[in-house]
């Protein structure tokens, strides 16, 4: 499959990761399958370096036949790449930097999250620090790119390929290798046509409110099951449950979470959507932007808190963000030119707003109304400040 070239370099993720690698002995770089974990990594030690271990690797893995050997004399950053597989690399790794003077940092990389990672949690609480990468942003490709990514999703491969039969093809594959080989190694047990299905019906629900109750009975599974399937996608990073909000209003409010695939291509893939003119005829097109641009804004916000807010009488809020004691909403209009509506000053009355912006395809930022603004999707997010 050929790849545009070059393929751009991330200067903010790698200024990010030497700056927790400065201060932490242990950091973990952790994101999907194939979301660019491994080239970053390599920007700072070499694949060929004695410092770096692939545990996909033969070689690597006989390399840390004796972990603490083959580690206690590394000095400068260490890689240990797909460390999910050796979870038991985990206490080692406290025992060497908890050494004095110690003269090792180490990088981990992991296609799994904090939770899925347990040891790393037990065996190195207050020494490990936790950096999260995604597929590529708008940021990172810049705004002409923006339609692009939106078909295509942000993983490299599918992203930067020749063309869109080439990005399907890759989309494909990826999705093929979860069902048989990822969410089984972590516990999965339906065989992988059942996954395969499972992952088509919560397609269905990007952009809704989750029925546990309705995916259990058409796959035939508790929903125990069921809720253990989603935290496992959640801890992949193949989905968010976004959880709402909740306040003593005396409003009857939506309790349950909304889903959405974080990756817009695996989305389009699974929904049928192979190119930018299908995606225009498409029914599910606002459910498409609507995730798209909500996780653009979730990562440039600098949010320490993102929920959204329904009530049963209709009033509702696609994101609040939290940051500092502030609260800033956001929502997300596939609309020429976005205004106040009815359910926006309900949110800035309700939530204590101290700002309301609506993200929309347009071109100029405007105010709509008192705390409230127009805000081009093309732009950075920064409701926080800089």
């Amino acid at each position: 499959m050929a790849l545009l070239a070059p393929t751009p370099i991330r200067h903010a993720a790698e200024e990010q990761l030497r700056r927790a690698l400065a201060r932490s002995p242990v950091v973990a770089l952790v994101g999907p399958r194939q979301c660019g974990k491994t080239t970053l990594a390599r920007r700072l030690v070499a694949a060929d370096a004695a410092n770096y271990f692939d545990l996909e690797d033969p070689v690597s893995l006989a390399r840390l036949d004796q972990p603490r050997t083959a580690l206690q004399d590394l000095a400068g950053v260490v890689v240990i790449d797909e460390v999910q597989h050796r979870p038991e690399l985990f206490p080692v790794l406290r025992v060497l930097v908890d050494r004095d003077g110690s003269p090792a940092r180490l990088l981990v990389l992991g296609s799994a999250g904090p939770a899925l990672l347990r040891q790393s949690a037990e065996s190195l609480a207050g020494r490990i620090e936790y950096v999260e990468l995604s597929g590529f942003q708008v940021a990172e490709l810049g705004p002409d790119r923006m339609e692009t990514l939106w078909v295509r999703g942000g993983f490299p491969r599918s992203v930067l390929a020749a063309n869109d039969a080439d990005s399907m093809a890759w989309r494909k594959a990826y999705l093929r290798s979860l069902v048989e080989r990822d969410l089984p190694q972590f516990g999965a047990d339906l065989r992988p046509p059942a996954l395969h299905r499972f992952l088509t019906m919560l397609a269905h629900y990007h952009g809704r409110i989750l029925n546990v109750a309705e995916l259990a009975a058409a796959l035939q599974i508790g929903q125990a099951t069921v809720r253990r399937y989603l935290d496992l996608l959640e801890q992949l990073f193949l989905i968010r449950q976004l959880r709402p909000w909740h306040e003593n209003l005396r409003k009857r409010q939506v309790k349950r979470p909304k889903l959405y695939f974080r990756d817009p291509g695996l989305y389009h893939h699974l929904i049928g959507i192979d190119t930018r003119d299908a995606l225009e005829t498409h029914p599910r097109l606002g459910a498409s932007w609507e995730g798209f641009i909500l996780e653009k804004v979730i990562a440039e916000s600098g949010a320490d808190q993102v929920h959204f807010w329904a009530t049963h009488n209709g009033a509702e809020l696609d994101l609040l963000l939290v940051a500092g004691g502030r609260r800033v909403g956001v929502e997300i209009k596939r609309v020429d030119a976005p205004r106040r509506t009815r359910s926006m000053a309900v949110a800035l009355e309700d939530l204590k707003l101290d700002a309301l912006r609506v993200v929309y395809p347009g071109t100029m930022g405007y105010d709509i109304g008192d705390r409230i603004a127009a805000v081009p999707a093309r732009e950075p997010f920064r409701p926080f400040g800089a």
